[in-house]
Parts: structure tokens; sequence; C-alpha cells
């Protein structure tokens, strides 16, 4: 299977959103209870303003979309539209991390090379904006991924905005470093 990617762009959005729901509810199957899984689906999600920033990106594989996934240089850490109390002030990479945000992979392509292609797109364009550090919010079905590329857990949380209590973990890496 060839994976190839490009920017997301807004015409991609009614694909995405099918991908994503899929994805939250399936691949955190073994790792979340249905109620979290549920509560997953209220507070993740696509931030639009990744699109519109050019730092999302599609990868597909024989014209299907099979992941999406991005970075982002704004504070905003992860959620999509719907969550209230985005932040879309702009980071300075000579301070802050750049966001790795809103990552899915088509159940049926986990395991792939799917995320580590998204992954590697992310360092390599915050590293040409300057940034020095790549931080994340990972899902519990997410953190191996992210382990195996050198993030590492900074702190361990629970999001309640959606009702059940979703765990999650803040992740980060420094920027030339691979897993």
């Amino acid at each position: 299977m060839e994976l190839t990617h490009r920017l997301a762009v807004r015409d991609d959005l009614a694909e995405l959103q099918v991908l994503i729901g899929a994805a939250i509810r399936e691949l955190q199957k073994g790792f979340l209870d249905e109620a979290q899984i549920a509560s997953s689906q209220a507070i993740m999600g696509l931030d639009t303003a990744l699109i519109d920033d050019g730092t999302y990106f599609v990868v597909e594989a024989e014209g299907l979309i099979v992941g999406c996934g991005g970075w982002s240089r704004r504070a905003t850490l992860y959620g999509g539209d719907h969550l209230v109390g985005r932040d879309a002030a702009l980071l300075d990479p000579g301070r802050e991390p750049a966001k790795v945000r809103a990552m899915y992979t088509r159940p049926g392509f986990a395991r792939r090379g799917v995320g580590r292609l998204i992954l590697a797109l992310s360092e390599a364009a915050a590293a040409a904006e300057g940034f020095a550090v790549l931080e994340l919010m990972a899902t519990l079905s997410g953190e191996p991924l992210y382990r195996a590329a050198g993030f590492v857990a900074v702190e361990r949380l629970a999001d309640d905005a959606g009702g059940a209590p979703v765990p999650l973990v803040r992740m980060r890496k420094p920027i030339g470093v691979t897993g």
C-alpha cells in the first residue's frame, strides 16, 4: 500500500468528519468504555483553523483518505470546532512548543504507517518555522504510537467536559529526536 499526503482543504471536511467519527468509535475500544467513547466524541474532533492555517494533512491510499492530522502554531492543545475555550493566540517558537493536533486513522488502516507519516510531516513543518519542541494531548489508544515516536508523558489528566471522564496524556518531544 502506497501512502501519499497533501494539505487538507475545506472540501475534505465531510469525508474527514466520517473518518474522525469512525476512528473515535472504533479505535478507542479496549481503552475506554462506551460512556468514555461517547464523551470523547464530545470533546475531540477537528479544529478547522488547522485547515485554514495550512497545517493539517490528509494521508491517502489509492484515492481514499485513510488518515488525517497536523500541527499548530496556536495555543489550543486539543478539541474540535465545537469545543468552547479554544485559544487562537500564536505561539512563540523560541519559548513554546508547537501543538500536534487532531490525528485520526481510518479503522482498518491503523498500524500501517499513517500516524508516523503525519508525525514526521508535522515535525518537519514545525521545525521549519523555528519550533524546538512538539506537544500533544494523547488518548490512551494513541499513546503507544507517540511513545514509539519519541514523545514522553509530562502529565496525566481526565477531561469530563463530555460527561464521563476521558483519560488523556500530555506528551512532549524535542524536535529532531526520533523514536
